[in-house]
Order: C-alpha cells, then structure tokens, then sequence
C-alpha cells in the first residue's frame, strides 16, 4: 500500500518536485514580502464561490469575486503562488500569445481586435494592482532575433500594430540597437516594447493573496483537492474538509491533474528552469543596460532580466515528464550561449516550475460542468493573461459573461490522443522543435 501510495505522488505534479508547503529554494522565495501561512481547511463550510489554486488565476478570481460581496472559498494545495505564479520570469506582455495575424485568421478581424484590447486591459490591471501593492512595475520587453528573417517579420509586425491597432509603443532594433541593450553579438536584430514590462513574479503572487483576504475571501493552504462531486449544488473535498458553494472556479492549471478530463485533454503541463546568478556588481550593466526584460525568438524560448541588486535571472530548457533533470546543466548552457562573458559567474539559485501550453497556443476557457469555470493553458503568457482570466471568471459568476466568451469561443482543440497519450506525442514533437533550435535551422 505504501509503495503504491508514494509511486502516485510522484506521479502527481503537486508533489514530484517539492516539499509538501514549502515555496522552492529560489531567488523569489529568498526575496519574498512575507505572508503568514493560512491555515488549511477543517470541517464543512459554504461559499458562494469556491476557487481550486491559489495563483494568478484563482486568486484574481478571489480579489473580485470578495470585492463584489460574493462569499469566497479558495483552496491551495501547498502555498499561494507556490506553483507558476510564483517561479516565473516575471514578463508582463502585449497582447496576446499568438500575434494578430494568426489571431485574425483563427477568430476574424473583430475578434481579433477584441482579443488585442483584452490582451491590453490585462496588461494594464497587473500594473495597476502591482502599483496598489507598492510593487515595482518595470518597463520594457526586448525581443531579440537570431536570424534577418525574424528580424524583418518582427518589424513588419510592429508596422502592423502600430498601423492597425494603434500601438506605437515598439522600437525597432537592428543588430548593433540590440547589442548595445543587451551586450550581445549573437543577435541579427529586434525590438523593445516600451508598453510592457516585468515584476517579481512571487510578490505580485503574495500581494494578491493579501488583497483578496482583506477583501473577505477565505483562503486556505495545505488544502489539496481530492474530489468534486457536481452537481447543482457541488461540493469540493480536500482530505480535512469540504465546500458547499454555487459555483467552483478551476485555477490549478498545471497542477490540476485528474480534477477535470475536460480540460485535461486540451491543456498540457510542461516544465521549465530559471538560473540565477550571484549580484554582478558593476559588469550588470554590460550584460543589460536598461532595466529591461529580454526573450529571444527560439522555439523553447530563452528569457532573461536583471534583478533590483543585479543578478541574471537567465530562464530557458524545458521538460516534459513528471520529474526536473539537473537545472545547472540545463540551463547554464543557452546562458552562456548568449552571455559567454559569464564562465566564471557563481550561480546562487537554480529551480524550476510546472506551466501549461494548449495545442494552439491561446488559453483554455471552459465551462466543464453546470456551475464550474475553467481557464488555464497560458503558454507563457500567463502573468498578464491569468491575472485578467481570474477576473472574468469573477464577473462570469455574477452573471457578466461577455469577457469570459470571447476567450471560451476561440477553438481549443484536444491534444491527439487526449489526457492519456498527449503527454508522449508532445515529447516527440517538442524534441524535433528543440533538435531545430539547436541545430539554427
């Protein structure tokens, strides 16, 4: 019984790679705004909405669900922002994950331009509730290009935006505009977007939860969900207690596991690491020299900034099972790929987190069940995007939908194979897309 019991722990996202209610040992944890624990759930109560993860998603969703006078429940399996929310890059970007022409053929030009502003409006109340919290808000995402190719669609695309969309806020760069912002050779060319911008990703994740509970919400930690039983009136189980509510909003995303099939089936959990060097004093300022955020246009993107004292944060590699690999190895490598300037530079933290990619790339908006809400599947995208989703998700419940739609109409198709083969299928397709980075092809 217990080599079965520790076997499924493995296998289960929450527990693969952590200790059950500890944050990892990474650079955010170490610079954390500290919250007190809340204390797990015990014994039955009722809410008019019960929330499942406490991240970006579900605790937007409790912030406006509280702040609207609706009873609120939320339910985190370890800490709040103990899973993406709180190990990202901290990127906050434009728009949306796809660009406006992929989004103009998939959904129309009206849809598109609705998907644009929603992109914006997200943008926007991440800086706004990062500016309530006294969290700092940094302006500017880079985005440089290894080949002309991608140098000249990435102008093109600024052309469009600005010509289509009213956003002038790019700056196109040619290859010594790129060198001279991130003191590298490797680039051909790209552009910064001074309308967006990064953050501490685990702070914003913190000052959420405080916000949300001095607004009313209920939030309770240690407090993994077992089973929903649905319903008109469902009720969600964790292991010391249960919730009786109207309507449960799904927010665990790549932790949510068996939970929902439904979403499962379309929403796909991979890994990814971030490095962090010791504080590079005054050769910072060689490596970046604005405070500015950097990804470059790699299939398994490479991203980068510098912290408030100076250290690289350097993300890149992903994986694909439950299990991380050696994130020094994994992630040193593309570092000094780009930094060479580095060999000799101390790595103080090193840890990696579980995110979750859909086949097309745009969000899983779902309506599982009578009464439940999904959304999940940011692929990346998520600061901004899961932040805002929490929010429709919260006017969803109220009866104002419309947001929630838009995003829930766009087609999210199945992963071939569904939850049981989609995880096999997607290694051998994201090995060929790593093969061609690797390869400059």
């Amino acid at each position: 019984m217990g080599t079965r019991a520790s076997v499924a722990e493995r296998m289960n996202l929450l527990h693969a790679n952590d200790k059950a209610g500890e944050y990892p040992a990474s650079y955010y944890a170490a610079t954390a705004n500290a919250l007190a624990p809340f204390a797990p759930l015990k014994g039955q109560v009722t809410a008019d909405v019960c929330i499942i993860g406490g991240g970006y998603t579900g605790l937007s969703a409790a912030l406006h669900c509280a702040q609207a006078g609706l009873s609120v429940v939320l339910l985190e399996a370890h800490r709040v922002g103990f899973g993406a929310s709180g190990r990202n890059g901290g990127q906050v970007g434009s728009g949306q994950r796809l660009e406006q022409d992929a989004l103009e053929k998939m959904a129309g030009r009206e849809a598109a331009h609705a998907l644009w502003d929603m992109g914006q409006e997200a943008k926007d109340l991440v800086r706004d509730l990062a500016g309530s919290m006294g969290l700092p808000f940094h302006p500017g995402v880079a985005h440089a290009c290894y080949a002309q190719s991608e140098v000249d669609h990435t102008h093109r695309y600024a052309e469009k935006l600005a010509r289509d969309y009213g956003y002038n806020q790019i700056e196109p760069l040619d290859k010594a505009g790129i060198g001279a912002l991130i003191g590298s050779d490797r680039f051909a060319g790209g552009e910064v977007d001074r309308g967006a911008g990064h953050l501490h990703p685990l702070n914003f994740a913190l000052g959420l939860a405080r916000a949300a509970a001095e607004a009313g919400a209920r939030i309770h930690e240690r407090s993994e969900v077992l089973l929903i039983k649905h319903g008109l009136r469902p009720i969600v189980q964790t292991g010391q207690g249960r919730v009786s509510c109207n309507h449960v909003i799904l927010a665990g995303n790549g932790y949510l596991g068996g939970l929902e099939r439904k979403v499962a089936a379309r929403v796909m959990p991979i890994n990814n690491f971030i490095l962090a060097t010791e504080p590079l004093g005054a050769q910072a300022k060689d490596i970046l020299a604005e405070n500015i955020a950097v990804a470059d246009t790699k299939f398994v993107v490479n991203y980068w900034r510098l912290s408030d004292e100076g250290r690289l944060l350097f993300g890149g590699g992903e994986s694909y099972g439950y299990r991380f690999p050696d994130i020094l190895k994994t992630v040193r490598k593309p570092m000094l790929a780009v930094y060479p300037q580095l060999a000799e530079a101390r790595i103080d933290y090193a840890w990696g987190g579980t995110l979750a990619i859909t086949m097309n790339r745009m969000p899983c908006f779902a309506r599982p069940h009578a009464n439940v809400l999904s959304a999940s599947g940011y692929s990346g995208h998520g600061v901004a995007l899961a932040t805002l989703a929490g929010k429709l998700m919260a006017q969803a419940v109220q009866g104002q939908a419309a947001g929630f739609d838009v995003m829930a109409t766009l087609p999210q198709p199945r992963f071939p194979g569904g939850a049981a083969l989609r995880w096999p299928l997607l290694v051998a397709a994201m090995s060929w897309y790593s093969l061609r980075d690797r390869l400059g092809v």
